[in-house]
């Protein structure tokens, strides 16, 4: 199992409260990600601040752009892959997309991941392009095969309902013989479709390890259907909170009062649609370490490759930096030797 650290571009307001992180606190955060044995950092993308946000904090939350915010950490740090969790496709054309990841994954030599999806929130698109119609799942199914052909071609075209473009020459090329993974995420049906179509992995959210292994078992059937067999290196990132404490009540009273736990909520009508919040124990690292471990194993189990953009449900950096050492300590070291 790899683990990855779910990074501050978006989160103040969502996952933690304004202020949490400055951009200085946020690369740190990436650094010690690698230190501390995290495999990948995973970066979200928002444009202004949702409705729910405004109405809770008096400030407004600071929302980095992921490829710059990415790019920069490239410098800074040497083996830990660079993921969008997710990169909303209708905020850019395909073709501006093509080009910051490509132009990610070269700097970075090789590490950039594009996870993609339709956004949380239509409210955003609403409130930076009023008045554009967009039937975000239709869009999706032609971004992705269009971002395909952008970093595969050497001149690419597409011509579709809400994607088109004619002759385009977008170099460079991504690091590793025009190889990005790109991966579907969200818990949706069509997310699950366009995996088996399209992806190079599925980036869930919030799922217990038996939904897991029944989606998966979908996502290979429709491939199938399709003519396609899935890559054997198909990743699975399940985004999840964490909440590690020695008793399971205490764990559960840190997750219960964290801006986590209010995000998850909130989340409900949407990318979490049909899923309560009375279960969330079960559907997140929740408990003692013992506990959670147990939860690591049943998930690899159920074939998720990736725990990854993993929230840590506290509300300062500097508890994130301590439940991160923790958990490393812990979690990741009793399964690092476990693969031995």
């Amino acid at each position: 199992m790899r683990f990855g650290l779910g990074v501050p571009t978006g989160t103040e307001g969502l996952m933690y409260p304004v202020p949490y992180a400055d951009i200085d606190q946020a690369v740190e955060l990436a650094v010690t990600a690698e230190r501390l044995g995290f495999e990948s950092i995973w970066g979200n993308d928002h444009l202004t601040t949702q409705r729910y946000v405004r109405a809770e904090f008096d400030r407004a939350p600071r929302y980095y752009d992921p490829f710059g915010y990415l790019s920069y950490v490239a410098a800074v740090t040497e083996r830990i892959r660079l993921a969008t969790a997710v990169m909303v496709l209708p905020f850019r054309h395909p073709v501006v997309a093509a080009k910051q990841a490509a132009t990610l994954d070269q700097l970075s030599r090789g590490r950039a991941v594009l996870g993609v999806g339709i956004g949380a929130y239509r409210e955003e698109l609403e409130a930076v392009e009023p008045g554009r119609k967009v039937h975000r799942g239709e869009h999706a199914e032609e971004a992705i095969p269009a971002l395909r052909a952008l970093l595969s071609e050497r001149s690419a075209s597409f011509h579709g309902t809400w994607v088109e473009f004619t002759d385009v020459e977008s170099y460079p090329k991504p690091y590793r013989d025009r190889r990005l993974p790109i991966l579907s995420g969200g818990n949706s049906p069509g997310s699950r479709s366009r995996a088996a179509r399209y992806g190079d992995g599925w980036l869930p959210a919030c799922l217990t390890p038996d939904e897991v292994r029944s989606a998966l078992a979908a996502i290979a059937a429709e491939a199938a259907e399709h003519g396609r067999e899935l890559p054997a290196d198909f990743e699975v990132a399940l985004q999840v909170a964490v909440s590690v404490a020695p008793t399971r009540d205490e764990a559960w009273r840190r997750f219960e009062s964290s801006q986590v736990y209010k995000h998850l909520a909130s989340l409900s009508r949407t990318t979490l649609k049909d899923q309560g919040t009375g279960d969330l124990a079960a559907r997140n690292l929740i408990g003692t370490p013992d506990d959670v471990a147990a939860q690591v194993r049943a998930y690899r189990d159920a074939g998720v490759t990736t725990l990854a953009g993993l929230l840590f449900a506290v509300d300062t950096v500097e508890e994130t930096v301590d439940a991160m050492a923790g958990f490393s300590e812990t979690i990741i070291a009793a399964e690092t030797k476990g693969s031995r």
